[in-house]
């Protein structure tokens, strides 16, 4: 609104300046005594020509600038500075406005476009909007900057959280050593970027990080995939093959979704931890590997080995140091600084403008549980930014946020929100894992665990 002007006894753009330029004196007396009682710096010139040495001794924030100049026009003048790298605002004033003149405006890098004769109101509306927007690029580039500062302290782990801190600050103290380290924490808690940032915070960073899946791989060719194989040791093997484990010496070795592990080849990975030693598949010799192993899960190991579904001497010698990372829903202060790391990297990659969060959708935001947790979150993070806005669908009812906030578990809450996924999919688990940030076989166990079968 045009009426809401900033009292003149208050100076609320203290801290900007102002570069004036016009060759009409009453207009330059306007804006000067305008602008004088608000601003901390207020300039004056009538051309390009007197404004040109300005600028160079003084880096103004904002410039209000006349298109009709004697000598320059205002709009090349623009051009110029736009090609030099000028980053600041400027507002251009015209008395003879039309749709092409506008379109050269903006074109030229015009934050605003006033046309004369204009109002008081209108004219400190326009300056407001662009000192405000001012103001959220330096919030963002200090953020950014924090974002970028954070990550490095703690090898590409983004969180300020109190759970998060603590994690990070446990990953610091055993990266040096050679320990085994157990990663535990929900699927898509960031268990691989902790076990690499582990890695490149050790003695070992020099060598090689192996990951591997291994619920990724069949049950009959993990043990080759981990240990290698000699020629002839099983059909289709026409040649000898080294495992993932001599490809790591040196370096480190993480097994991800160490769970799925199948029997057989746990009790060998027991042996090799034990005596750091590996024996190929179809050989009798055993070679000596130096490698530090990472494992990680999104199950509960002492719940496994209580239904005997993985060995309990493997899960001690695993568990030599145990790092839970917490879900996304326990560190909902994070959420900002997630969400602008991933702009800042997704937004160059796909060739897309930038997302601005606001308070709003920062509080949806914060109110869904994120099953994915901050896998979910970038998924989520990349379809917006191809979208052009934050998908967070319907906002829900004020009724049913305050049901679903005082009477349901977050299990039924979690369910309630996965069955909607997969019933938005036409129960395709492979596209709602997709949407959600989790595996094919997380949803599988999960909907066997609520009695969900008719979905494929």
């Amino acid at each position: 609104m045009d009426s809401e002007v900033a009292p003149l006894n208050e100076a609320p753009w203290k801290h900007y300046s102002v570069l004036v330029v016009d060759d009409e004196p009453g207009m330059v007396s306007f804006l000067q005594r305008a602008l004088t009682s608000r601003c901390g710096v207020v300039d004056t010139a009538g051309s390009v020509e007197q404004a040109e040495p300005l600028l160079r001794r003084r880096l103004y924030d904002l410039i209000v600038l006349d298109i009709a100049l004697p000598g320059r026009s205002g709009i090349d003048w623009l051009h110029q500075l736009r090609d030099e790298g000028y980053a600041g605002d400027v507002v251009l004033m015209t008395a003879y406005a039309d749709l092409d003149t506008a379109i050269d405006a903006l074109r030229a890098g015009a934050a605003d476009f006033l046309l004369k004769p204009f109002s008081l109101a209108q004219v400190l509306n326009a300056i407001q909007r662009c000192f405000e927007r001012s103001r959220l690029l330096r919030e963002n580039f200090v953020l950014r900057r924090e974002v970028s500062e954070r990550a490095a302290d703690v090898e590409g782990i983004v969180g300020q959280s109190d759970v998060m801190l603590a994690a990070c600050e446990r990953l610091k103290r055993i990266a040096p050593t050679p320990a085994t380290v157990l990663l535990t924490g929900e699927s898509g808690t960031g268990k691989e970027v902790a076990a690499r940032a582990l890695h490149r915070m050790s003695n070992r960073a020099a060598a090689s990080f192996v990951p591997v899946n291994c619920a990724a791989i069949a049950s009959e060719l993990i043990e080759s995939e981990l240990f290698g194989h000699v020629k002839g040791a099983f059909t289709g093997a026409q040649q000898s093959r080294e495992g993932l484990f001599y490809y790591a010496r040196g370096g480190t070795l993480f097994l991800d979704e160490i769970g799925e592990l199948p029997a057989a080849a746990q009790a060998k990975l027991l042996r090799v931890l034990e005596e750091r030693r590996i024996r190929p598949v179809g050989s009798e010799q055993e070679i000596p590997v130096d490698v530090r192993v990472i494992a990680a899960t999104n199950r509960d190991l002492k719940a496994e080995v209580a239904a005997q579904r993985f060995r309990q001497d493997l899960y001690y010698r695993l568990q030599v140091v145990e790092v839970t990372l917490p879900p996304l829903r326990e560190r909902p202060d994070d959420l900002p600084l997630l969400v602008e790391h991933f702009i800042s990297q997704l937004a160059p990659y796909l060739d897309v403008p930038r997302l601005e969060l606001d308070g709003r959708t920062l509080n949806r935001m914060a109110a869904y549980d994120w099953p994915g947790n901050v896998r979910e979150l970038r998924n989520f993070v990349e379809r917006s930014l191809i979208l052009g806005w934050f998908d967070l669908g319907p906002e829900p009812k004020a009724s049913a946020v305050a049901a679903g906030s005082t009477d349901e578990s977050l299990e039924s809450v979690e369910k309630r929100h996965i069955l909607a996924v997969l019933g938005a999919c036409d129960g395709n688990k492979s596209e709602a894992g997709r949407r959600l940030g989790v595996s094919r076989k997380t949803l599988d166990r999960k909907c066997q665990a609520w009695g969900v079968v008719d979905v494929h």
